[in-house]
């Protein structure tokens, strides 16, 4: 009986391209807390926050712009669990804006602001936000945009930013010009709300666009 040598196999050839972000820059340093010039910050969420959690995905604006799924105490502190385990996977980098300067054990959140569907290889990223009414009126979508943009463009080493919102949110669509992401055009029908689908607003900015003066 004769034997089959396996044929030998070869590992694949390395990108010309090098990543733009080398892996481990998110998995090896801790989440920071980030001030805010409107008397608030961005901080890690914590297990003590899913009662905010659980409001946000049961508000009106917030579930039908952003379309959460309804969750329990302990289905919220499993998702606040997954957003920090995806820092570490470096998958995302989702902070809790909170009401006040000095964090604290006591500071209240008051909204969300982050990057998902992160690639540090490529270099890109896509920001999500949302406010309570507690949090809205005072500018704080723009000022969290805005600082969450300089640590991904000038401190992690990101590249491009794109943010996305329905058409027929004109706020977002304000949120978006005043943090200095232009109007790059629109996706048709992209994305489907309760009431149907929407055509999308795709904004964006990259490294070396100018920072807005205002915010």
């Amino acid at each position: 009986m004769s034997s089959t040598t396996p044929p030998a196999t070869s590992s694949p050839a390395p990108s010309p391209i090098p990543p733009v972000v080398p892996a481990g820059r998110m998995r090896d340093s801790e989440q920071p807390t980030l001030p805010l010039p409107v008397n608030a910050a961005l901080r890690p969420w914590r297990p003590t926050d899913a009662p905010t959690l659980v409001a946000a995905c049961q508000d009106p604006d917030i579930q039908h712009w952003n379309r959460p799924a309804q969750v329990s105490a302990e289905g919220a502190r499993a998702k606040i669990a997954r957003w920090q385990q995806r820092w570490h996977d470096e998958q995302a980098a989702i902070w809790a804006i909170t009401d006040g300067k000095d964090v604290g054990q006591d500071d209240a959140a008051v909204g969300l602001a982050g990057l998902a569907d992160l690639d540090l290889r490529g270099g890109s990223a896509e920001f999500l936000y949302w406010l309570l009414p507690a949090g809205r009126g005072r500018g704080l979508a723009v000022s969290a945009t805005v600082r969450i943009s300089r640590w991904a463009l000038e401190e992690l080493g990101l590249h491009r930013l794109r943010l996305t919102h329905s058409v027929a949110n004109p706020a977002s669509c304000r949120v978006a010009s005043r943090a200095g992401f232009p109007l790059e055009g629109t996706l048709r029908s992209a994305l489907l709300h309760a009431d149907g689908w929407h055509d999308e607003h795709l904004h964006a900015r990259v490294a070396g666009d100018d920072w807005p003066a205002d915010a």
